[in-house]
């Protein structure tokens, strides 16, 4: 789901393999995960100017369900919002440096329900993020690469390391193949903070302590529009690999399949 992480995010350059044009795109993904097994969409955008670039994602999940199972509203939403900042392209040593601001946080609403019929409610607590990005791409900005070192503030959290590392990626025609896109992110943080390990026999959940968090989401997407005149369509999809994400203990490996339009 988060990029995001996400950044999610993931981050400020996940469009600068299509030669970092802005662009604003909408992902519509079906979650095959069996703790999932909903709809999530996405809103993106990537935007650059002579200072540097802006990127944000805002996630949703559509899992609400009333007491015939029904879905009926969202039960979770993710923001994130970051800009790089760069004042020296023509310096030949520094042109690949920026700065690095960010915010993110959320809310999210766990299945299944409790035995009372409630959800288990969690809050993303608002994160501010600031640090250092380094970018690396090959000659045609086909492939591009983003490391980013970061200080992390977790506002009514508590982290024993303020740090977050984050590695981002783009990689155009792929194999060779026109249209074919892998992208993605990786980030890996400390972060105190609680997950369900199982539920009771009322269905009520245990919890256990935590201390780091890991989530990557590489997508592929095929620009089947292309093909019948619409090079806005992508189809293709994303797996989320965390560990002790959110609420979530241990590794989970989740499937997504989806389609992406770019405005």
């Amino acid at each position: 789901m988060f990029k995001k992480i996400i950044f999610a995010v993931a981050f400020a350059t996940l469009a600068l393999g299509q030669a970092a044009k802005a662009q604003t795109n909408l992902q519509v993904f079906y979650d095959f995960g069996k703790d999932r097994q909903h709809v999530t969409t996405t809103l993106e955008g990537f935007y650059n100017d002579n200072w540097g670039n802006t990127f944000f994602f805002v996630d949703y999940d559509y899992n609400a369900k009333n007491a015939d199972g029904k879905d009926y509203s969202p039960s979770g939403t993710y923001f994130e919002i970051a800009r790089c900042l760069n004042f020296w392209h023509d310096v030949p040593v520094l042109n690949g440096f920026s700065l690095h601001v960010e915010y993110n946080g959320g809310l999210l609403m766990n299945n299944p329900q409790l035995a009372d019929g409630s959800f288990v409610g969690y809050g993303i607590n608002h994160a501010f993020l600031a640090g250092l990005d380094y970018f690396v791409h090959s000659q045609d900005f086909s492939n591009t690469f983003n490391f980013k070192v970061l200080y992390k503030h977790i506002l009514r959290g508590v982290s024993e390391v303020p740090l977050q590392f984050t590695f981002v990626w783009g990689m155009q025609d792929l194999f060779g193949l026109k249209g074919l896109r892998f992208s993605g992110f990786a980030d890996f943080w400390w972060e105190n903070h609680s997950v369900i390990t199982g539920f009771d026999e009322l269905g009520f959940p245990q919890w256990a302590d935590s201390k780091i968090v890991f989530i990557s989401e590489p997508q592929l997407w095929y620009n089947v529009g292309q093909w019948i005149g619409v090079p806005n369509l992508n189809l293709g999809g994303e797996v989320e690999l965390s560990y002790d994400f959110a609420t979530t203990a241990g590794f989970k490996v989740r499937p997504c399949a989806g389609l992406k339009w770019v405005f």
